[in-house]
């Protein structure tokens, strides 16, 4: 079952050794090989570190053993076609709560609306910011 919507798509996701980030890089790279590329964004000194520290953070996990048995020998090649480990110059830090007790409404306002403004206000104080950003939410009923 491939996520068709991300099908030769570029996707930039940030705090990429984080729980939900590894959840979602396995499910991209397990899914849809046929995405464009998968920008992913740590926390690192330079470039050297930031691959290392994906490699060993988020590649060696446990979860990712069903994606070193479907790639094989052929998983490197695939990891550098398709992603793209960078640390920033500038690292802007947003929070949100990782409590799943927490009320829906309270989790709703910490998790979105609170990091956009956050998000936004540190945006417009870089020049070239991007002039579009896209979150996805998706309820399933």
């Amino acid at each position: 079952m491939e996520i068709q919507f991300l099908e030769n798509k570029s996707i930039l996701l940030t705090g990429a050794t984080g729980f939900l980030a590894k959840v979602v890089i396995e499910k991209i790279i397990r899914v849809q090989p046929i995405v464009k590329k998968l920008y992913l964004l740590l926390r690192a000194e330079d470039s050297s570190s930031a691959l290392h520290r994906f490699n060993t953070e988020v590649m060696e996990k446990e979860l990712f053993k069903v994606v070193r048995e479907k790639y094989g020998a052929k998983l490197n090649s695939f990891m550098e076609e398709k992603v793209c480990v960078c640390c920033p110059a500038i690292s802007l830090v947003i929070a949100a709560t990782t409590d799943f007790d927490e009320r829906y409404d309270i989790a709703l306002g910490v998790n979105t609306i609170g990091a956009a403004n956050e998000f936004f206000e540190k945006m417009q104080k870089i020049e070239d910011a991007p002039s579009r950003i896209y979150c996805i939410c998706v309820q399933r009923e």
